[in-house]
């Protein structure tokens, strides 16, 4: 299918659509054709202060806004993004390459966060704390100012909607920078938003290249909180520069999340489970995907059977025709996955499945099974970011525990099982910021979602987001004077 070009987009800066400072641009792709799409302006310091100027001066007059208004607001915001999905759904496929109907999934997840965080804007609240009689003590949850939201490639949409609207909803301005690779549906969002209410300045979207754009938001003196979703690395340099501002930072970092399954599981729903987990969602290119396998001795072979003919049936395709698995994003990551193919065969042999690059225009990667890993080899330790998984051998409880908390990451983990003693035990013990027990990606907008270790800390989704959009302020009165 023919790649649909696009108009050049601007930046979107104080309720206009403005070129970059530089007249800079940056060419969008789409990742299943290698065609553009169109042109991007591309933001850099000067245009982050633009917009970060702009979003403090919007501050206190949405600061001031009744909670119910703001909710308003992002109801309205919800609404317009349900009556523009299926255009917003293609847009998001074309620029990010993911299947159309997951990208019409995640155009809905952009739509109930802000519905959801809508709901909340008028019961964001403190507490009472009793002290002696002579005393009134309470506390406020406050707005921080304005917040920086640095948006990855792999769900551009969806994150979004789970970065601005618990912000939003809190009395918080924002400055988003979508990821260059994907920058198409965040500036679509904030002309929606627009039209549905928001008042300029209130969100701003800057898009451009990590090392101008998204260096200067982590680094804005201006800037009074900042959520980076990304890797490792680059999130250790956001904190760096975020911290010698003193600015709060809250960061989703990668995964190498273990699903463990049992011989008492479901046989049929650990596969199909495992499938979704490692290849039915963003080709893989997600951080809480399922990469590390962990099955049990008693049921290893059969189960990698059935697992490796449901991953050569699936197909890989263009994401406009919405195949099982599309493309990668990038070139790049096509590259970087391709490595780790190399890397896999020299440490566990070749793959009981895929483990090719089609022949073909587009960033694809045959869905990819290692057998027989080792936990101790880069493929079962190192986030690889692709359709690959490894499948790891345990037999018994405590080692399943141990494999799979022997990791750098700890963002989520899963488990197969019918024993609910066991499901539990696990979920007590493993170190994982989230959970799943028979059902991999269980949960929704309003379960909290972050990781332990080298995954990041801070919590986004549910209630728990807005701690993270707010500061607690105390207030103590003697009424005995």
């Amino acid at each position: 299918m023919a790649t649909e070009t696009i108009d050049q987009y601007e930046l979107l800066i104080d309720g206009e659509l403005v070129p970059a400072a530089s007249n800079d641009t940056l060419k969008t792709l789409n990742p299943a054709t290698e065609d553009p799409i169109g042109d991007v302006a591309a933001g850099d310091a000067e245009d982050i202060d633009r917009a970060v100027e702009s979003a403090s001066d919007a501050f206190p007059a949405w600061r001031d806004t009744p909670p119910q208004e703001r909710g308003r607001v992002l109801t309205a915001i919800a609404d317009a993004i349900r009556k523009n999905a299926d255009r917003l759904a293609r847009i998001e496929t074309q620029d990010n390459g993911k299947p159309l109907s997951q990208a019409t999934t995640d155009v809905e997840d952009c739509a109930r966060y802000f519905e959801y965080y809508a709901g909340i804007a008028d019961k964001i609240h403190g507490d009472s704390i009793p002290l002696t009689t002579e005393y009134v003590d309470y506390t406020l949850r406050e707005p921080l100012g304005v917040t920086g939201q640095i948006i990855p490639w792999n769900f551009p949409i969806s994150l979004v909607g789970r970065t601005i609207a618990p912000a939003l909803a809190a009395g918080n301005v924002a400055v988003a920078k979508p990821a260059e690779q994907t920058p198409l549906t965040a500036l679509e969002v904030g002309k929606l938003a627009l039209d549905a209410g928001l008042p300029p300045g209130v969100l701003n979207v800057v898009p451009g290249f990590g090392a101008e754009a998204g260096a200067a938001l982590a680094s804005h003196p201006a800037v009074n909180g900042v959520s980076f979703t990304g890797s490792v690395v680059t999130g250790q340099q956001v904190a760096k520069m975020a911290v010698d501002n003193v600015t709060p930072v809250h960061l989703e970092l990668g995964g190498k999340s273990p699903n463990v399954v049992f011989p008492d599981a479901d046989f049929e729903t650990a596969i199909d489970n495992t499938i979704t987990a490692i290849f039915g969602t963003a080709a893989g290119q997600v951080c809480s995907a399922g990469s590390r396998l962990l099955v049990h001795e008693e049921i290893h072979s059969e189960f990698v059977d059935a697992l490796t003919t449901r991953a050569t049936e699936l197909s890989v395709g263009p994401g406009m025709e919405d195949h099982d698995v599309g493309p990668l994003v990038s070139a790049d990551q096509y590259d970087k996955v391709r490595k780790y193919l190399d890397i896999g065969r020299d440490e566990a042999g070749e793959p009981v499945a895929g483990g090719e690059a089609p022949e073909r225009s587009g960033y694809f990667i045959e869905p990819t099974i290692f057998d027989h890993v080792d936990n101790d080899m880069r493929i079962a330790q190192e986030e690889i970011f692709g359709p690959v998984l490894s499948v790891i051998e345990f037999s018994d409880e405590q080692e399943a525990l141990e494999l799979a908390n022997d990791v750098d990451y700890g963002l989520v983990a899963g488990i197969f099982t019918s024993d609910v003693g066991r499901a539990h035990r696990f979920a007590r013990d493993v170190r994982a910021g989230q959970v799943y027990i028979n059902e991999w990606f269980a949960g929704g907008v309003e379960t909290p979602f972050g990781g332990y270790k080298q995954s990041g800390f801070g919590r986004e989704k549910g209630l728990e987001a807005i701690r993270s959009y707010t500061q607690l302020k105390n207030v103590c009165a003697n009424i005995d004077v």
